[in-house]
């Protein structure tokens, strides 16, 4: 990381600019974006909350331009930066190998309870728990842009039926999966795979009367965005059985606070919203996200 960082210090110093990197931990709060944002000239997003209250702020100082790192932008307020003149874009194609390699690994050690066999043996235990074989079984996938093709192509390899739902797939598949409209696809889906963007249509579409339609036993994948999945609706998915496990990334508060339910489920595996963390993905991301601020401010 260390590596990393310098050599986007020298992309900003054969600029002549000076990079500021705060200090945080996942994302910076709003009133310390609206301090801070007004002295820059230029700001890369990441996760933090970029509202209509910052860009506001921003063009009031300094900021004279905004780039999202990475594909995600549902922090961002669009229209409020609009309104300020700022055409904020994003790193469109960037994560969807390393996501849905960490998609793939989920799948797989929830099919065959690897996660909770790694804790048990740390803890002196010597488990055989029952898995499941995944040929044959059916994934769902919802969200077919980069992130969900790479999924698919990753699990029918391994021998899966992939059916797909996305409103705003084509016909034109160059994958054999199964587009299915929602909810439908949930009857059929041993495993769900949650790839999609976080818009106002698909915050939580994995609710108490959409689980209700799932086959008992699926298993939940979420690498897209936390509020994608109503989680008190999962919590009692997990007690009652319909929901045999489940695979977080993400989540709708994160970090997951340490009184979450969900921590009480060994069934489940949690990550720190950390699928597109490599070296090589993070570089190339950060590389063109400097290129498209620097062309903005030129």
């Amino acid at each position: 990381m260390i590596q990393s960082m310098d050599r986007f210090l020298v992309e900003f110093k054969k600029r002549h600019a000076e990079p500021v990197i705060p200090s945080f931990s996942q994302i910076l709060a709003e009133d310390r974006l609206v301090e801070m944002v007004p002295k820059m000239d230029g700001w890369i997003i990441g996760d933090d909350p970029a509202t209509a209250r910052v860009f506001q702020a921003g063009v009031r100082g300094r900021l004279k331009a905004a780039v999202k790192w990475g594909v995600g932008v549902d922090n961002v307020d669009f229209q409020g930066a609009k309104a300020c003149g700022l055409d904020v874009v994003n790193t469109p194609g960037m994560f969807c190998e390393e996501v849905s390699d960490v998609a793939l690994g989920y799948l797989i050690g929830l099919a065959r309870d690897l996660f909770r066999i790694d804790r048990e043996v740390r803890a002196g235990v010597w488990p055989k728990p029952v898995g499941c074989s995944l040929q044959e079984k059916t994934a769902g996938i919802i969200g077919f842009g980069s992130i969900g093709q790479a999924t698919a192509r990753k699990l029918l390899a391994l021998g899966l039926k992939v059916s797909v739902y996305d409103p705003l797939l084509r016909p034109d598949l160059s994958l054999p999966v199964e587009p299915l409209p929602w909810p439908a696809i949930l009857k059929q889906a041993d495993f769900l795979v949650f790839t999609c963007a976080l818009t106002a249509s698909s915050r939580g579409m994995l609710n108490a009367k959409t689980l209700s339609a799932c086959k008992k036993g699926v298993r939940v994948i979420n690498v897209g965005r936390g509020p994608l999945v109503d989680q008190a609706a999962l919590v009692e998915a997990l007690k009652s059985g319909l929901v045999a496990g489940a695979a977080l990334d993400v989540f709708t508060e994160e970090p997951l606070p340490e009184d979450s339910p969900l921590r009480g489920f060994p069934q489940c595996v949690f990550g720190s919203h950390n699928s597109s963390n490599t070296l090589e993905a993070v570089e190339k991301t950060s590389l063109r996200a400097i290129q498209l601020l620097f062309e903005r401010l030129a």
